[in-house]
């Protein structure tokens, strides 16, 4: 018998605000704990919260760019539950489908070359928890920092459209590049900034239930969140196959040990008990509002890589890579901007600058290597100044010092030889140094011709004009 993984999605954005949610504490990643609270935060007697504007702006800007219909009236619920990183003994936040900011929208996903809408069942504003520590069994500790920072709950619709741990993935790619685009969320799932808690089930094929789900925590990663997934579809469907039952609870995912571990059963929506928050009054979304927020909202990754596709003549991932990110995409088109070729820019970014940005773990904007060096580079190259083997070793250079390409050029004497006599000697010198190369190559071993002109281009440094080389070696030879 086959089964089906249905998959819904929570995932929880911190905003991009320099306040909490309700008191002026900050909200820096990092500090010592417990530096960042405040009597308000820490739920204290006779204390009252005020909302943060900017947080609630972000939400309906990003309910906005994920197409859903805005309510006229949001409103504040208490939700109840004891646990050690809550202060309060309850969590200020929006109670389902009464009063959130945004309700009823869809994110567009492209699965196997085709896109596909994902329902949005919500978007509403809430406070954050504080972050428990365990260090040593049996005994955790607390940090209150996080505690009231302004953080956005985007959920999807029931029943779930995704049925797949990397249809998951995708949802949450395109959901971060969304948010990032907006500037609403910084969208570092390993700093806690976003994160994804995805209810999982199973079921019979051509069944008309869906099975009992079980919602995953602790995935900081794209990775983590397809392991985690596909781990608990495994255990559930072998848990079903072997007659047993699943039970409906919360679990983690070790990412080490690679295996979800129960965390507590799961609770129902009656077991917090909502009631409205008496401390804070309605806000009232008006729509002068509303069109002011909308005015703002930039070009998103999809439709910026449908420009770029028709635009520039990219293909899908080339333009899947300069999307991804806000950031990327800005490099891109201040390259373009400089008069680089499109496609020329392209290739040099999402090969060699991705390249080595992954490998030493650098976000593009710190990058030394900045559009106009890049820029450079290329316009030598396509001058003929430098040689292609020169340009890669010069890329990685001004990569790691920041200096100009042009400078580094003159200072090093790397311009490119293109002198015929220049190059004629060195052919004649690379032909005397490789008698059995050369009666191969005469014999009609011509396949030897490409040892000669790399012997040719170690003997200039890398600065032998390629194809003018292999013509002069040629003639050399016949």
């Amino acid at each position: 018998m086959g089964y089906i993984p249905s998959i819904g999605m929570e995932v929880h954005a911190q905003l991009l605000t320099e306040s909490k949610m309700f008191c002026a504490c900050p909200t820096r990643f990092g500090d010592l704990p417990n530096t960042n609270v405040c009597p308000i935060c820490l739920g204290m007697p006779g204390v009252l919260p005020v909302p943060n504007k900017k947080a609630v702006e972000h939400v309906i800007r990003a309910a906005l760019a994920l197409n859903c219909q805005i309510a006229p009236v949001a409103m504040f619920y208490r939700k109840n539950y004891f646990y050690p990183d809550l202060p309060k003994g309850y969590q200020i936040s929006q109670y389902g489908e009464v009063h959130p900011i945004g309700v009823r929208g869809f994110l567009e996903i492209e699965v196997e070359g085709a896109r596909v809408p994902v329902r949005i069942r919500r978007v509403h504003l809430e406070e954050d928890t504080g972050k428990l520590f365990h260090y040593l069994p049996g005994e955790s500790e607390v940090d209150f920092n996080r505690a009231g920072a302004p953080l956005m709950e985007i959920v999807t619709d029931f029943p779930p459209d995704l049925h797949s741990a990397e249809a998951a993935k995708e949802y949450l790619v395109q959901l971060r590049a969304v948010l990032t685009y907006l500037g609403v969320c910084d969208g570092k799932m390993e700093e806690g900034s976003l994160r994804c808690e995805p209810n999982i089930s199973v079921a019979p094929e051509g069944s008309a239930q869906l099975g009992v789900k079980t919602e995953l925590k602790n995935l900081n990663s794209f990775r983590a969140v397809v392991r985690g997934i596909e781990f608990e579809v495994e255990r559930q469907i072998k848990i079903l196959q072997e007659g047993g039952q699943v039970v409906q609870e919360t679990r983690g995912w070790s990412e080490e040990g690679a295996y979800s571990f129960p965390m507590r059963t799961k609770e129902f929506e009656q077991d917090y008990r909502y009631f409205p928050e008496p401390d804070i009054v309605p806000i009232q979304i008006t729509d002068e509002w509303l069109e002011q927020l909308r005015a703002t909202i930039p070009e998103l990754p999809l439709q910026k890589a449908d420009r770029y596709r028709k635009e520039y003549g990219l293909g899908a991932i080339e333009t899947r890579i300069l999307t991804a990110d806000i950031h990327t995409a800005t490099y891109f088109e201040q390259c373009v901007a400089l008069g680089v070729e499109p496609k020329t820019a392209s290739n040099w970014i999402t090969v060699e600058l991705q390249a080595r940005l992954n490998e030493t773990n650098t976000d593009i904007r710190h990058s030394k290597l900045q559009p106009a060096h890049l820029a450079d580079l290329i316009e030598l190259l396509q001058k003929g100044v430098i040689s292609g083997r020169i340009a890669k070793e010069l890329f990685d250079e001004v990569f790691q010092s920041g200096e100009t390409p042009s400078q580094i050029v003159q200072a090093r004497g790397l311009v490119q030889i293109s002198d015929e006599d220049a190059l004629r000697a060195a052919a004649r010198k690379v032909i005397a140094a490789n008698p059995d190369v050369v009666e191969k190559y005469r014999a009609g071993k011509t396949s030897v011709m490409s040892f000669l002109v790399g012997q040719l281009m170690r003997e200039t440094q890398g600065r032998a004009n390629p194809q003018r080389a292999g013509e002069i070696l040629r003639e050399e030879l016949d």
